[in-house]
């Protein structure tokens, strides 16, 4: 089996550094090969995309604008009333993307608005995320990019979000029925909605176009203590045959390159040609 592929989360990662074009070198000298960030736009795209190959990193995913944080907003794709603004958005995202070489765009659902009821505005907002989600593959197909639909636990982090298991997901992507839209496996929230990973990565894992880790309750580096056991989890995506990124979205427990001593544990098993470093 192939070993599996990391990538940089560099809105977690190098917390210690101030900006993204430093974390963009230091996961360059770390060994990865890749990186991906949530919210890229505070930076021209050309001045990332230098940054990233002077690095010698791809970038492999970023999201849609978050929208207004100031009032709440995580995210646009299943806000009533809000379709302007996620479309709007979702151009910005393509536009980096297409600057900065990067194949995935993850499509963020967004939270249940301030006030609102979950249950009866459920049905509207799938509603509108399957509209957004119809245009969304039109415009990313035409530039050959994947958007990626990632489900957030409402348990721990947050509870207003709108999409948050891997079978709410799946069946809206089975709705909208685009093939370059996947499913983002982020296994920290799926251990928290639903457990059950071994059954659950091997039903959806045909659909899963990226894959995130922290560990679980205290979203840590793998190696931290806590309920998951990562190399269990490693072989199994290997054995099923994973040839996606698996995003380091997690938050270190002390220094960064420190806490990767897990990472450099795997690549000294599977050869990667950065493990001396």
């Amino acid at each position: 089996m192939a070993p599996l592929r990391f990538s940089a989360n560099l809105s977690w990662l190098f917390p210690e550094l101030p900006g993204l074009l430093a974390r963009l070198r230091a996961a360059g000298s770390a060994g990865f090969e890749a990186a991906e960030v949530a919210w890229p736009y505070s930076e021209p795209p050309e001045a990332l995309a230098r940054a990233a190959r002077e690095a010698g990193l791809r970038l492999v995913l970023i999201n849609t604008p978050p929208g207004d944080q100031e009032k709440g907003e995580m995210g646009l794709g299943a806000v009533p009333g809000r379709q302007a603004a996620f479309r709007e958005g979702l151009e910005q995202a393509v536009r980096y993307a297409k600057a900065l070489g990067c194949p995935r765009i993850h499509l963020m659902a967004g939270r249940v608005p301030q006030g609102a009821d979950p249950a009866a505005i459920k049905a509207e907002m799938e509603t509108v995320f399957l509209e957004n989600l119809r245009h969304a593959a039109g415009v990313l197909a035409q530039e050959d990019l994947v958007g990626l639909l990632e489900p957030i636990n409402t348990r721990i982090t947050d509870p207003q979000y709108f999409l948050d298991t891997p079978q709410q997901a799946a069946a809206i992507l089975q709705k909208v029925g685009r093939p370059n839209l996947q499913l983002q496996m982020d296994i920290f929230h799926w251990q928290i909605m639903d457990g059950n990973l071994t059954g659950n990565i091997r039903e959806f894992l045909p659909i899963v176009g990226h894959v995130q880790v922290a560990q679980v309750p205290g979203r840590g580096e793998p190696s931290s203590p806590g309920e998951l056991n990562f190399p269990y989890l490693f072989q199994l995506l290997e054995d099923e045959g994973y040839k996606g990124f698996v995003g380091c979205e997690y938050r270190p427990q002390g220094d960064t390159v420190e806490g990767l001593s897990w990472l450099r544990s795997y690549w000294d098993r599977r050869g990667h040609p950065e493990a001396g470093q």
